[in-house]
């Protein structure tokens, strides 16, 4: 009987402690669902980031691709307004297809340096650098994404 009665609430216990293990393995699930919602999140706007990026160069590719005219039409330090219009430059258009797109870009506005190359024969290629920034929501730091390209 005393050993009967040493053994009693230990199926409790063991059943206690049981929960306790599948709730650390729920909550671990959970945590990892989260994490990987963040990541296809930050996985969609580097995309975005990237097709934007690669429509501007392609703009810069097919349009004239004069070393002063790639820098007129498309380079950053051109003052945008701030409502878009068809008459608007490349960039602006661009520019604001980008903050349409992207969260957080109106503080961190895309950038495009264009160093022009020689027009005359031969003629070289002029440098472009293309860099997208973005702030996801609930974050304190901007992503950015650059590429830099020649175009010839």
């Amino acid at each position: 009987m005393s050993l009967r009665k040493a053994q009693n609430g230990v199926m409790l216990l063991e059943a206690l402690i049981a929960i306790l293990i599948f709730s650390l393995g729920i909550l671990g699930l959970v945590g990892m669902q989260a994490s990987a919602v963040r990541a296809s999140r930050d996985a969609q706007f580097r995309s975005e980031a990237g097709l934007l990026a690669n429509e501007l160069i392609g703009e810069m590719r097919t349009d004239n691709r004069d070393g002063t005219a790639l820098v007129n039409n498309f380079a950053s330090a051109q003052t945008c307004p701030s409502t878009p219009s068809p008459s608007d430059t490349p960039y602006c258009q661009w520019s604001n297809r980008v903050a349409t797109v992207l969260p957080g870009v109106g503080a961190n506005p895309p950038t495009v340096t264009v160093t022009p190359g020689v027009n005359g024969p031969p003629r070289t290629a002029s440098t472009v650098t293309v860099t997208v920034r973005w702030m996801a929501p609930n974050e304190t730091t901007a992503h950015s994404y650059r590429v830099v390209v020649q175009v010839i």
